[in-house]
């Protein structure tokens, strides 16, 4: 084939493809329904595939569009199956069963509460809280690492906990 009769075929190949391209949406659209995207997606394949195999394809002999409906139709079904096969949403009451996660907000929020209320609380009151609550060591151990009575790390905690206690209290009524 020339060069010349070689851009003319091609031409006329584009042709009858752009003329089939709305028959072809109508007969997507009739069996995918209103999903819009799909539809497209489907004909856009459609006319790819005709468009690599256009030196395979029959242009004179057969109509092109049968070929073109039976590739549209195989690929719109593949199409419905595997958007049927995605979940559609989530139904929260799936999840009856597992932990409820805190709020991150929440915790932020507490958590500045609670280093305000401990920057709040005497030197020797806040250390005890610490050693004891926060790096979960026993009195004794506390005790003799500050080396004070174990009596003394119990009133310290004792007495650095109740004034954190009162220190969201305080809090809510200024704020």
């Amino acid at each position: 084939m020339s060069p010349g009769r070689e851009t003319h075929e091609r031409e006329r190949r584009i042709e009858l493809l752009m003329a089939e391209s709305a028959p072809l949406r109508r007969y997507v659209s009739g069996i995918l329904g209103a999903d819009l995207h799909t539809v497209e997606d489907v004909v856009q394949e459609t006319l790819l595939r005709a468009w690599e195999a256009a030196d395979r394809l029959d242009w004179d002999g057969r109509p092109i569009r049968m070929w073109l409906f039976r590739v549209a139709r195989n690929l719109a079904v593949d199409a419905r199956r595997r958007n049927r096969s995605l979940p559609v949403g989530i139904d929260p009451s799936e999840f009856a069963g597992l932990p409820s996660v805190p709020d991150p907000a929440a915790t932020v929020v507490d958590r500045c509460v609670l280093v305000g209320a401990l920057r709040a609380l005497a030197a020797p009151h806040r250390e005890a809280l610490a050693q004891v609550h926060l790096l979960d060591r026993s009195g004794a151990d506390v005790a003799r690492t500050l080396g004070i009575p174990r009596g003394t790390v119990k009133s310290r905690t004792y007495h650095g906990i109740a004034a954190i206690r009162r220190e969201p209290a305080a809090i809510e009524e200024s704020g």
